[in-house]
């Protein structure tokens, strides 16, 4: 199996158009052409963790967080990042970051947390604007089927958690097939009426591609007509943080206690408890100060992030509690995740969970 049968699958689920500018997901190291030994999946990839693929016969590493964010004028192992560098280039080892565009889709890495907590009910907390298009093709009615068909298993049609999503009107197409020409109905001079169906659905940018292959594939005519125009719609389930509810009601201490139950905590850092009962939890996995004035907005009782500076736990004012469980611990079990995706495609293939730690926070 390729590499890029591997990252092909983990962009279909989050796609690189989906990252932050300042991101760099994709592939770091290695070759999309290798043919892939076996994957270590991790939420940083570090020298010990190369160092653990190579023991392990992998070649691939798929981590959450980069090595690499800006570019490196010079690569003298001088630090970690220089380091995990040189040791994967020397050994063939790839290095795949699947980072912003995991967290900006529902199902992701705050869909794991949310997943931990129990929480039903779910929204993206911050949506964006989606990069949507939308197709418009003329279908002969008895091949209406087949086109449509072919069309959504491209992932065309997927609006929210909707699939298969279309809307058909009928009409009647004319068309005078030229010198050379080999028309799949009518005859080549003479202008030939067809009933048609104008077929119309949504896709996400990023799937053109295979969307436009498949339409080519599946019609019948020699020369297909179709338009695709760009939307600014936003999507429901693209963009940042998560917002849902417990099943039930709770004690603002009790949920503290499933916080650190459920993720392994020693310690959470929050603002004062304000003695009211727990129902609509915010969150965003990592780094999520940016996201505590929509958390207000949308009325959580809670906002469970990571990397809070002293003075932004002031930005609570009162209205809702803030719980920082830490960076690493928040995105613990996206490894998890990548493991399930991958399996999930690819059952008889090697995708291993690091035996590495790369927490570089510790605890006394």
């Amino acid at each position: 199996m390729k590499i890029s049968a591997i990252t092909k699958v983990l962009e279909q689920v989050a796609s690189l158009s989906l990252q932050e500018t300042y991101d760099n997901a994709g592939l770091i190291t290695g070759n999309p052409g290798w043919e892939c030994t076996g994957v270590i999946t991790s939420l940083d990839a570090t020298e010990a963790v190369v160092k653990e693929a190579i023991e392990k016969k992998c070649n691939l590493i798929v981590a959450h967080h980069p090595i690499v964010f800006g570019g490196l004028k010079k690569i003298t192992g001088k630090n970690y990042v220089e380091q995990t560098i040189i040791a994967a280039i020397k050994n063939d080892i790839a290095i795949y970051a699947i980072h912003t565009n995991l967290d900006n889709v529902i199902a992701g890495v705050n869909g794991r947390i949310a997943d931990k907590i129990g929480l039903i009910n779910r929204c993206v907390l911050q949506p964006k604007p989606a990069p949507f298009k939308k197709l418009y093709t003329y279908v002969p009615t008895a091949h209406l089927e087949k086109v449509r068909n072919a069309l959504f298993e491209a992932g065309a049609g997927q609006i929210g958690n909707y699939s298969e999503c279309s809307f058909v009107s009928p009409g009647e197409g004319t068309f005078k097939a030229g010198a050379g020409s080999s028309p799949f109905v009518g005859k080549p001079g003479e202008r030939h009426h067809e009933a048609e169906q104008k077929l119309e659905l949504v896709f996400e940018s990023w799937k053109q591609a295979a969307v436009v292959e498949a339409l080519l594939e599946s019609h019948p005519y020699e020369e297909v007509a179709y338009d695709i125009i760009h939307l600014d719609n936003v999507s429901a389930g693209i963009g940042s943080g998560l917002v849902g509810e417990l099943p039930d009601e709770t004690g603002e201490t009790a949920f503290l206690q499933q916080l650190k139950d459920s993720f392994g905590l020693k310690i959470i850092r929050h603002t004062a408890l304000a003695g009211k009962k727990v129902k609509k939890i915010a969150l965003c996995g990592g780094a999520g100060s940016f996201l505590v004035n929509a958390a207000i907005r949308c009325g959580a009782d809670f906002y469970i992030t990571g990397d809070m500076k002293y003075h932004e736990f002031f930005d609570a004012n009162g209205q809702l509690v803030i719980a920082d469980i830490g960076h690493y611990e928040s995105e613990q079990f996206s490894i998890d995740l990548l493991i399930d995706l991958l399996t999930e495609k690819f059952p008889n293939f090697a995708v291993l969970k690091t035996g590495v730690n790369t927490n570089p926070v510790q605890y006394f």
